[in-house]
C-alpha cells in the first residue's frame, strides 16, 4: 500500500498559486487583467475580477462548477451588477449561510465571460479553487484510496484511525461485496465542537457526517476518545461506500439498509441499542421495516431502537441469505429499482414479507412461517414467456 505524510498548508498554498490564471485577452481591445477566488471557510467563496476595454465593459457573468458526484455538468451562471466603464473592478461572494455549506476539501471550477458594448467578448479559462479549513495546521496521512487529515495527535493516533478504516473496509467487503470505487478524504477535528464550527447551521448533536456526493467525512476525534472514534469511522465511511455503490438518478436506500450497513460495519451491536432491541421484542412494540424505510424519528427513544432495528435487519439478511445476495441487492438499487421490487428481485419477498421474516428470526418462529415465492419469468430459444395469470 502506498503512503503519504506530510503538511497539507503548504500544499494549498501552492496549488491556489498554480491556478491564478494571467491577463486574458480578445484581442480587440478587451482584456481580463486579473481574476482570482478566496475561500471564508465555512460560510463563503469570495470571486473577483479587473478587466479593461477600449470600449465600455457592459455585460460580466461569472459561471461555476462544484466537484462532486452528479447524474448531470450543472453549472451555476450569476450574472454581476456593476457600474459600465472601460475598467471595471468587481466581484461576487457565494454566501453559504443562504444556499447551504460545502464540506472541507471541496473544489470549485471558475470562469468569467465578460463583454464591451461594441460586442466583443472574453471568456477566462477554467481555474480552480479549494474550499478548505485553514483555522488549523492540517497534517495528512495516505493509504490506498484513504486520504486521513488531522491538527491535533500524534503521528500513532492517525495510523490507528487508518488502520479502523481500512479495516471497516476489509470487513464490509468480506460481509457485502461492496467496495470504495472512488477516493475518500476523512477530516478528523479534535472534538465535536471544532468540527461544528466547520458547518453551516449544524446540528447540537452532530458528531460525524458524511457527505456522500463529495466523497468526503468530517468528524470530531479526540486522541484520548479513539475507540469511539474506530467505530464512528467505520460507520460514516460505510455510508460513503453505499452511496458509491448504488449511486442513480432514480431511486435511494431506503433507511433500515443504509443506516444497518453502517451499524453492522462497526462490529457488534451496542449495549443500549441491544437493550432497547430486546425491549421492543419483549413487549412486541417493534418498528414495521416498511416505517424504516423512511428517516427515522427525531425523539431519541425511537431512534435507538430504529438503529437497533435496523442493524438486525441487516445482521439477519446478511446470516440467512449470505454476501452474495447482499451485493446482488445493492446492485439492483444502483439500477434504480424500488424498495420492494429490489426486494422481490433478490429475495423474493418485499418489505413486508422481509418484516414477517425477520420478527420470526426474532422470536426463533422461523420453523413456522413459510417463505413466500415469487415466479420468475422464464425464456425458452429467446422468447420471453410470462406466466398467465388469470
Amino acid at each position: 500500500m502506498i503512503r503519504k505524510i506530510g503538511l497539507l498548508t503548504l500544499a494549498v498554498c501552492l496549488f491556489l498559486v498554480m491556478l491564478v490564471p494571467g491577463p486574458v485577452q480578445a484581442g480587440d481591445g478587451l482584456t481580463v487583467l486579473d481574476s482570482s477566488a478566496q475561500a471564508e471557510f465555512p460560510h463563503r467563496l469570495n470571486f473577483t475580477l479587473s478587466a479593461e476595454s477600449s470600449a465600455e465593459i457592459t455585460d460580466i457573468r461569472l459561471h461555476y462548477r462544484v466537484d462532486r458526484m452528479s447524474f448531470a455538468q450543472v453549472t451555476s451562471e450569476v450574472y454581476i451588477e456593476f457600474v459600465p466603464s472601460s475598467t471595471v473592478d468587481t466581484g461576487w461572494t457565494w454566501d453559504m449561510r443562504k444556499t447551504g455549506g460545502l464540506p472541507p476539501g471541496s473544489s470549485v471550477d471558475y470562469w468569467w465571460t465578460v463583454r464591451d458594448v461594441s460586442g466583443v467578448q472574453v471568456e477566462t479559462p477554467p481555474a480552480r479553487v479549494r474550499f478548505d479549513d485553514n483555522r488549523y495546521p492540517w497534517r495528512s496521512l495516505t493509504e490506498g484510496n484513504i486520504t486521513l487529515y488531522w491538527y491535533l495527535g500524534n503521528t500513532a493516533f492517525a495510523q490507528a484511525i487508518m488502520n479502523a478504516a481500512q479495516q471497516a473496509l476489509a470487513r464490509l467487503t468480506e460481509d457485502t461485496g461492496a467496495r470504495l470505487k472512488k477516493p475518500v478524504e476523512i477530516y478528523i477535528y479534535t472534538d465535536a465542537r471544532d468540527l461544528q464550527g466547520a458547518m453551516v447551521y449544524p446540528q447540537e448533536w452532530t458528531g460525524g457526517v458524511a457527505f456522500t456526493r463529495y466523497g468526503t467525512i468530517a468528524i470530531g476525534i479526540a486522541p484520548n476518545d479513539l475507540d469511539w472514534g474506530k467505530g464512528a469511522i467505520a460507520h460514516e465511511l460505510t455510508h460513503l461506500v453505499v452511496h458509491q455503490m448504488v449511486f442513480n438518478p432514480y431511486s435511494g436506500l431506503p433507511t433500515w439498509l443504509d443506516e444497518g450497513l453502517a451499524m453492522y460495519a462497526e462490529g457488534e451491536l451496542g449495549a443500549q441499542f441491544q437493550l432497547y432491541l430486546n425491549k421492543a421484542i419483549a413487549e412486541n412494540s417493534l418498528i414495521s421495516v416498511r416505517s424504516l424505510s423512511s428517516p427515522f424519528s427525531a425523539y431519541a427513544e425511537e431512534s435507538y431502537l430504529s438503529y437497533a432495528e435496523s442493524y438486525s435487519l441487516v445482521e439477519f439478511l446478511i446470516t440467512r441469505y449470505g454476501q452474495g445476495k447482499m451485493l446482488s441487492l445493492l446492485n439492483t438499487f444502483e439500477q434504480g429499482s424500488s424498495y420492494d421490487d429490489a426486494l422481490r428481485t433478490v429475495y423474493g419477498f418485499d418489505t413486508d414479507g422481509l418484516d414477517v421474516l425477520w420478527r420470526a428470526y426474532l422470536t426463533g418462529q422461523e420453523q413456522s412461517i413459510k417463505q413466500p415465492t415469487v415466479m420468475i419469468p422464464q425464456t425458452l430459444a429467446g422468447v420471453l414467456i410470462i406466466p398467465l395469470c388469470l
